[in-house]
């Protein structure tokens, strides 16, 4: 998947394949395990099936219509909405997740560059909380990789992990300069996107200092 640009057959494969992955795991469910807390921060597991059950139907009106809800923080719209829709049955959100996996597109407002690692990340979001098993090809985290380091807000990694030099091991990607974070790509995405539950998996110089950095805060 080298080059891989968010128009491309290879690409919406990825995001296609993740999306179906992520439909044979919530199958998997006891009903416990929906009301689990994800790695996202103050969603549920059912939370983020249902964020990732409507993302490829989104509108922007949508997004609109619950704005004042949400006093017009994006990130506050997103929970309202990822709620909401994450109330529904399992069933109906397992079917719309198979239903639309081969969708490529969303709100106009959003970017569809962001598909295949917002279906990775929260597809570990899902599983690891509940010490299941999501492996995701090291081409795939490799792309989302890209995109994240490249985007800016939301996760504004770059400038988060300023001073740091981080390296996959088990692909091409590497940027920075500084002490070493290195590991496996999909660890690295997780880092990106602000998780902590990765760091026991990276290792090098750099790794104490992200420990210390997260344990002050």
């Amino acid at each position: 998947m080298e080059a891989v640009m968010c128009d491309s057959d290879p690409y919406w494969s990825a995001v296609r394949a993740t999306r179906l992955r992520i439909a044979d795991l919530l199958e998997e469910l006891a009903p416990a395990e929906w009301e689990h807390e994800s790695l996202c921060r103050g969603w549920r597991v059912r939370d983020v099936a249902g964020h990732l059950a409507l993302v490829p139907t989104i509108t922007t009106w949508d997004m609109v219509a619950v704005a004042w809800r949400a006093r017009f923080s994006p990130d506050r719209i997103n929970t309202v909405l990822a709620r909401r829709h994450g109330s529904r049955d399992p069933a109906d959100l397992i079917a719309a997740i198979r239903t639309h996996a081969d969708t490529r597109r969303t709100a106009k407002v959003l970017d569809t560059r962001n598909a295949l690692f917002d279906a990775i990340v929260h597809g570990q979001d899902i599983a690891l909380p509940l010490a299941r098993q999501f492996p995701v090809p090291a081409e795939h985290s490799r792309e989302a990789l890209r995109r994240v380091w490249a985007m800016g807000w939301p996760f504004r990694a770059e400038r988060r992990l300023a001073g740091l030099s981080l390296r996959a091991t088990d692909s091409d990607w590497a940027v920075g300069d500084g002490p070493e974070v290195r590991g496996p790509s999909l660890s690295l995405l997780l880092l990106l996107t602000g998780r902590t539950a990765c760091l026991d998996t990276l290792h090098g110089d750099g790794v104490d200092r992200l420990k210390s950095s997260h344990a002050t805060r």
